[in-house]
């Protein structure tokens, strides 16, 4: 087989693992009043079904992405795309919501999907494919998760609850015995001891925050529990990251944060997925809610999916052409608009939406958004680091934009339920303030993303800019 033809077939059994784990990110959102039927559960516990899942991708993409640096790229995108198989059938004959929240923790072990693909696109392919492939693969992940939430009314509906996950399911297995049979295995390894207790670290300061955000309007802002979750997150976070100085093999490599081109995208990362993951999960609820309430359109499940198609369509069609925008007008342009638009498309959410052609053009307007960013990020990290470093350090930003996800779906809750109307419903405003907390967090992103390098290729170097020079100060073992 040529190098070509060897090249086209590894991407496209990565295009199939990138899109069956992001579809998973998202077919459960339209669908979280059903389980919460389903399962005689409350919306507080089912709002977990979500989150647990997020929280899981945040601790097993950066270190699935390490794994797969020090055994094998190839090797890990199977254990991986396995896991992602086990978790989806256990989810699919889940007896009870615990349940169904523990295989969604399993399901989250398909975080590390991201990284080993980048890992494997930077070690196998040509310069001049590199870019492009990077680009498409990057976009997955945004437009996966609107088509997601489109597609998982029709599924209900047409095939039942349990295809949510079954078709997943299948799609994965799929991807694994592709990976194992097709996919070469990369050259680049770096061996070393894995970072256990920084993850444990991780995983806690995380599932404190995130107990304390999503409970704070039951248990009370001011109560003891809540406080106390709050605080030992931050004692927890600060032995995290002292932790992840002084080991020898890091999860997330603090030294490689000073890196203009590293720390500026994950900050980007961060507020992009906080306002996309809190968006996206919420505007279903918000279309769903009858009109009885004083807003909302009493739409169906697939009628409030269908409303982010155009977004998803958007997204995709732009991740072809991010590669051409950066190599003329840079990364950082492409970046600083693709925020821009976001600010916008949540501003128009939150003050236009008495029709549903109002929230078709807003989130039409994020997906161009969410596209160039996520796009254009993923050269951007791999052009600032070398070669061995491409796992960890795509691991990095996409678990960054993950645990901005988790966040902000907790915020966007705590902010929507914090007044209820008579009718047992979130009060409108609720939804705007929310909105508006997105388009802030979308202008905060922008402000990082005037300071990201201005790259305009990805070189086989990996090192396109001189912002990025720094890199040879790092000492060659935090490497």
């Amino acid at each position: 087989m040529s190098s070509r033809a060897r090249q086209a077939v590894t991407f496209a059994v990565l295009t199939l693992a990138v899109t069956s784990f992001t579809l998973l990110q998202s077919l459960i959102i339209p669908v979280l009043s059903l389980i919460q039927e389903r399962y005689d559960s409350d919306q507080t516990t089912t709002t977990w079904v979500l989150t647990a899942y997020l929280l899981s991708a945040s601790i097993c993409t950066p270190l699935l992405g390490r794994i797969g640096d020090a055994v094998g790229k190839r090797r890990m995108m199977v254990l991986t795309l396995c896991a992602l198989s086990v978790g989806s059938l256990m989810a699919a004959l889940a007896p009870s919501i615990g349940w169904l929240i523990v295989a969604r923790v399993v399901q989250g072990a398909g975080g590390g999907v991201l990284p080993l693909s980048f890992g494997i696109i930077r070690d196998e392919f040509d310069d001049d494919r590199r870019s492009g492939a990077l680009s498409i693969i990057a976009s997955l992940a945004a437009v996966g998760f609107g088509v997601g939430i489109v597609l998982g009314g029709p599924i209900v509906a047409g095939l039942g609850y349990a295809w949510l996950f079954l078709l997943p399911m299948i799609v994965t297995a799929v991807a694994a015995l592709g990976a194992a049979l097709l996919v070469p295995e990369s050259p680049v390894l770096t061996p070393g001891r894995i970072p256990v207790t920084p993850a444990l670290l991780l995983s806690g300061w995380l599932v404190c925050l995130l107990l304390a955000v999503s409970e704070g309007n039951v248990w009370g802002w001011a109560s003891l529990p809540v406080l106390g979750l709050l605080a030992a997150a931050a004692a927890l976070a600060a032995l995290w990251v002292w932790v992840e100085l002084h080991v020898p093999v890091p999860l997330i490599d603090m030294r490689m944060m000073r890196l203009r081109g590293v720390w500026t995208t994950n900050v980007v990362a961060a507020g992009v997925g906080f306002g996309m993951f809190a968006g996206f999960g919420f505007l279903p609820q918000f279309l769903q809610t009858p009109p009885s309430a004083g807003y909302g359109f009493g739409a169906s499940i697939t009628e409030s999916g269908r409303l982010l198609l155009p977004s998803a369509a958007a997204s995709f069609c732009v991740g072809f052409l991010t590669a051409r925008f950066i190599r003329r007008f840079g990364a950082r342009s492409v970046i600083v608009t693709g925020t821009l638009l976001n600010a916008v498309a949540f501003c128009s959410m939150a003050l236009f939406h008495d029709a549903t052609w109002q929230l078709y053009v807003a989130t039409t307007i994020q997906g161009v958004g969410g596209g160039l960013v996520f796009s254009s990020l993923a050269n951007v990290v791999i052009a600032s680091v070398p070669a061995h470093q491409t796992g960890v350090a795509s691991g990095m930003n996409a678990n960054i934009r993950t645990i901005g996800g988790s966040i902000g779906s907790a915020v966007m809750a705590g902010v929507v339920t914090a007044q209820v109307g008579s009718t047992g419903l979130p009060l409108e405003v609720g939804y705007t303030a929310g909105f508006l907390v997105l388009a802030a967090g979308m202008l905060l992103a922008t402000v990082a993303a005037t300071r990201i390098p201005e790259i305009r290729t990805c070189s086989g170097s990996g090192l396109d800019s001189a912002d990025d020079a720094g890199l040879a100060a790092i000492p060659a073992a935090s490497r």
